[in-house]
């Protein structure tokens, strides 16, 4: 019998496809908005199965290339843009380091040293399970990567814990881990997928390459280090647990091997790189590709050649590659146009009121995220953004900023994958997962999105 949720998803995406293909077909070569109305059902299609997840990324994103190749809705350079974006390789780089980390072991050594050093009360336990899905955002940019690496350790330490299926502290555990591997990794620019189709539309249609080090100082500590604590909080709050049935014993050091050597050095030279690149000016993306070479060079052999055919996720990066190139099709066949006039006159924008140019235009962004996943709402705003800093009067660089914001403020958790993985393999009921994505939320609506405007002004993005 198939569930509410998903009898739901196949009637979402049932009723965007009939539409999609009505308003695909229905003008003639000759109408003038022909071209512009097969942009925009080729966007409603794709986002519709993007959103409903009734298919998986990978095969809707191959459906993407297929369909708009084979009706020629734009030029195969267009299309196939994605794959020649900073973005793209961003995120290429990365997945190899990814691999070398669960080769290694690295990853593992460093989440069991964080846990085995908690202490004996459920806080301490939740607040260092946040940090570890903080810290591996620095070294595993693949948030899928992160929760599959450590979702296993926490089940396992919510057994040790006396923390058992339908206890409240163990809910809490998978619910800290999964919110705190996926909400501050925004504020980290390789950290996950919307991050590198932002930088990849900020690089393609305006030219402008973000920096890892301004990136991180201007969204870290609203959105890594506030929203950790109100992370931590709501789980104290709804979740809080009596003391668990034992104390874990710091786990015995073991020596470290060759290959985590040889990778701990990698790492430290990438995020140095990263964290500098404001001086030396060399993309992240580039860095990241260097740090994968690094992790694939024969001498080192962090990766070998089975490793790389065998785990590395192209699905990823075709998924990568069909965001940014519907993009740049919405653009190219002027529905991007089209759905920006649409938008200019409902946004309540007024030029020179900077502080509601801001809320309106993170606001639009929640929403949309709502309507659709976490990576569509920059392929879909972003290339928006030159008409929204005309209107507002805020600067280009900032209206592209306001779109973290708004994609990593997630009300229910079926904007983001990654949770919803980490739901069905902890067996968390979607009750509970929604009520802390909601609760987090809110609060981060009523406080840190205002705070946050307060900490541009500081920085001068605002004026």
């Amino acid at each position: 019998m198939m569930n509410r949720d998903l009898r739901v998803n196949y009637l979402v995406a049932s009723v965007t496809t009939i539409i999609a293909i009505i308003i695909f077909f229905y003008p003639t070569s000759q109408s003038p908005d022909f071209k512009v109305l097969r942009g925009v059902a080729l966007g409603l299609f794709i986002i519709g199965i993007y959103a409903t997840q009734i298919v998986p990324e990978l095969v809707a994103s191959l459906a993407l290339f297929f369909i708009a190749i084979i009706f020629s809705v734009s030029p195969t350079s267009i299309i196939f843009s994605g794959f020649q974006s900073t973005a793209f390789w961003l995120v290429f780089g990365g997945l190899i380091v990814g691999i070398a980390v669960e080769k290694t072991g690295l990853g593992i050594r460093l989440a069991d040293t964080i846990l085995s050093r908690l202490g004996s009360t459920y806080a301490t336990i939740v607040a260092g399970t946040i940090c570890v899905g903080v810290v591996l955002s620095f070294l595993l940019p693949s948030t899928m990567g992160r929760i599959m690496l450590l979702l296993p350790i926490i089940l396992a330490l919510c057994d040790r814990l006396g923390y058992n299926k339908g206890r409240k502290g163990r809910t809490g555990l998978i619910m800290a881990m999964a919110a705190g591997t996926w909400m501050p990794s925004s504020s980290i620019l390789p950290a996950n997928v919307p991050n590198m189709v932002l930088t990849g539309v900020a690089d393609n249609f305006f030219d402008i390459q973000l920096n890892y080090g301004s990136y991180f100082l201007l969204h870290f500590p609203m959105i890594g280090i506030a929203k950790s604590i109100l992370i931590f909080a709501t789980v104290m709050l709804i979740f809080r647990d009596n003391p668990p049935d034992m104390v874990i014993q710091p786990s015995k050091v073991l020596p470290w091997n060759r290959d985590e050597k040889f990778l701990a050095v990698g790492l430290f030279l990438t995020l140095s790189l990263w964290s500098t690149d404001f001086l030396h000016g060399i993309s992240p993306a580039w860095i990241a590709l260097g740090a994968g070479l690094y992790c694939l060079m024969p001498i080192i052999s962090l990766v070998d050649k089975n490793d790389f055919n065998a785990k590395l996720n192209t699905g990823s990066l075709i998924y990568v590659a069909a965001i940014l190139g519907l993009g740049n099709i919405l653009i190219d066949t002027g529905a991007g146009d089209m759905v920006g006039t649409q938008l200019l006159s409902i946004f309540p924008l007024e030029f020179g009121n900077s502080f509601q140019n801001y809320i309106s235009i993170v606001g639009f962004g929640i929403i949309l995220n709502m309507a659709a996943t976490a990576p569509s709402v920059p392929a879909l705003l972003a290339p928006l953004a030159s008409d929204l800093s005309s209107a507002s009067g805020l600067p280009l660089i900032t209206v592209l900023m306001t779109m973290v914001i708004g994609y990593s403020t997630v009300i229910f958790p079926y904007q983001v994958p990654p949770i919803i993985i980490a739901m069905q393999l902890g067996n968390i009921s979607l009750r509970d997962a929604t009520i802390t994505t909601a609760i987090i939320s809110l609060v981060t609506i009523a406080i840190l999105i205002p705070l946050n405007y307060f900490w541009w002004v500081i920085l001068g993005y605002i004026s």
